[in-house]
């Protein structure tokens, strides 16, 4: 029987060689990798997330285990594909036009994607067309929308405007976060979730998407 606890603990602890290892073998020993991710990375990135929630960890703990993350799901990624695994949701992330900040946008987007998300990361100094263009394009469920500025915080605004003005803001749900931005603004603008960090920001998603 195959030990999902070791591997969990192996990605909380931030351990990249040692979750890539792990994976491999759990593969081999026969798991399915549905349950390697579920059991193994998606679990240990909860315990991450909790304990980010509690200030037991901090940036540097929650990058160091997305990246240990990151090499297990190298291994598991064309096995999902291959077994027909189909991602919870689609995702498209950005820091909005004007703004190149991306430490907060990659820690909600490897939170998300150890939470079973597919993951569309458009970078930093989005424009709002090019999240209009993953809504339509690459059929993207949710949007989250990412400032640093308060002087960029419009451009949020504005992409909720074009996707409305597209006909696309049926389509899909929109969060929005960063550190001058709040639940008020989130209301304002007409958002459809607000989350404070990056933790919050999958139960959010989740709660929107109605998982």
């Amino acid at each position: 029987m195959f030990n999902y606890e070791e591997l969990s603990t192996a990605l909380i602890n931030g351990k990249a060689p040692v979750v890539r290892e792990l994976t491999e073998k759990a593969l081999a020993e026969g798991e399915t990798p549905q349950d390697v991710l579920t059991k193994g990375l998606v679990a240990g990135m909860n315990v991450v997330g909790q304990r980010f929630k509690n200030n037991e960890f901090y940036v540097p703990e929650v990058l160091i285990a997305a990246r240990a993350m990151k090499n297990g799901m190298e291994i598991l990624k064309p096995q999902l594909a291959a077994t027909g695994v189909e991602p919870v949701a689609k995702v498209a992330i950005g820091t909005v036009r004007g703004d190149l900040h991306d430490i907060g946008k990659n820690l909600v987007a490897m939170m998300m994607e150890g939470a079973g998300f597919e993951i569309i990361d458009l970078g930093v100094d989005v424009k709002p067309e090019q999240f209009v263009a993953a809504v339509n394009d690459k059929q993207a469920n949710l949007i989250c929308l990412s400032a640093l500025l308060t002087t960029t915080m419009p451009a949020m605004k504005e992409t909720i405007q074009s996707l409305s003005d597209s006909g696309t803001r049926g389509k899909v749900k929109v969060m929005i976060g960063g550190a001058p931005v709040t639940q008020n603004y989130s209301d304002e603008i007409g958002a459809d979730g607000y989350a404070p960090d990056a933790a919050s920001a999958v139960d959010s998603a989740k709660t929107l998407l109605g998982l």
